[in-house]
């Protein structure tokens, strides 16, 4: 994330960031570490404690021509720029008439597993993917979470980018050209002829952990990286439950009300006669997110759960 920034700055002096603690102390989670000393304080820019007032400034900044990158700090944050972010950002170019549009990005945090405890570890990606008006976007790998943000500046309507923060921490190889990536269309991060488990962000490597165990029980599982969240893929989605005939979505947010019921509902509406078992879901438990760690195991998807689900999807279809 930090390269992405950092080459966006280089190729449009227009990209700013701002946010709490961007600057001089690099981010909450360290992400922006060294781009004040790189860009200065004018393009890295420290804010004051209010998310509506930083938001808002973000959303003026657009329309005034800058494309401004605005981090919130954790998803939870978002909730004091509900207003600014639904109310201003998704609806000025409707209610301008198509006069205006916000080329903005809105980075945060997501998600649990880090002993956050119940304010600090939410999964709130689904409530904002309800909301027209703006594109929502879940990166799972390196290569998205080094090309999406381009793209995302490139779109002239606001794009909220959600980082898991179990994610922050995973190593591998990356090219020094990695470039920016598509961020219309899901991707099959494993092949699989059994059963497809429909997943994103954090419960990516959870769903590809689940595919390998249950090979060892010769269940094919194919996994499916959403990777947007609004617009979904519906294309992929259905093309993947029309090769394996089941499914199994894993989505981090609670079961009542989440994308995976929207997913679901989806390939009910569009790919029903595909289906040999009903559609299953692997969610959070209906729980504020605990703090004590055997706890928050215990309510957050699992590799166990998971495939406890596709072994229940394919038995139901034998």
């Amino acid at each position: 994330m930090r390269a992405a920034m950092r080459e966006a700055m280089q190729r449009d002096e227009r990209v700013f960031l701002m946010g709490e603690d961007v600057g001089r102390y690099g981010g909450g989670f360290a992400v922006s570490l060294g781009l004040l000393e790189e860009f200065g304080p004018r393009r890295i820019r420290d804010t004051p404690l209010s998310e509506a007032a930083f938001v808002g400034a973000g959303i003026g900044a657009a329309l005034g021509g800058m494309r401004p990158i605005v981090e919130v700090m954790t998803v939870n944050f978002s909730l004091l720029a509900l207003d600014q972010i639904v109310n201003n950002a998704a609806t000025l170019l409707h209610m301008s008439g198509g006069q205006f549009n916000v080329p903005l990005v809105i980075r945060m945090t997501t998600g649990g597993g880090r002993q956050l405890a119940a304010q600090h570890s939410h999964s709130l990606e689904g409530w904002l993917a309800h909301i027209p008006g703006l594109r929502i976007l879940a990166p799972a790998t390196l290569e998205d979470a080094r090309g999406m943000l381009w793209t995302a500046l490139e779109d002239p309507d606001p794009v909220l980018i959600f980082e898991h923060g179990s994610l922050y921490n995973v190593e591998g190889d990356l090219a020094d050209d990695a470039g920016a990536v598509d961020i219309d269309r899901a991707v099959v991060r494993r092949a699989g002829a059994d059963l497809s488990l429909i997943t994103y962000g954090g419960t990516l490597s959870t769903a590809l952990d689940a595919a390998e165990a249950l090979a060892a029980d010769g269940i094919d599982a194919e996994v499916l990286d959403l990777r947007s969240l609004r617009p979904l893929d519906d294309a992929a989605i259905r093309a993947t439950v029309a090769k394996t005939h089941r499914a199994v979505v894993v989505d981090e947010g609670w079961r009542s009300g989440s994308l995976s019921a929207e997913v679901s509902a989806r390939i009910t509406e569009s790919a029903f006669f595909d289906l040999d078992a009903p559609v299953g879901r692997v969610c959070s438990l209906e729980v504020p997110i605990p703090y004590a760690r055997h706890l928050e195991e215990a309510a957050l998807p699992s590799v166990a759960r998971v495939a406890e689900a596709a072994r229940e999807a394919v038995g139901a279809g034998a």
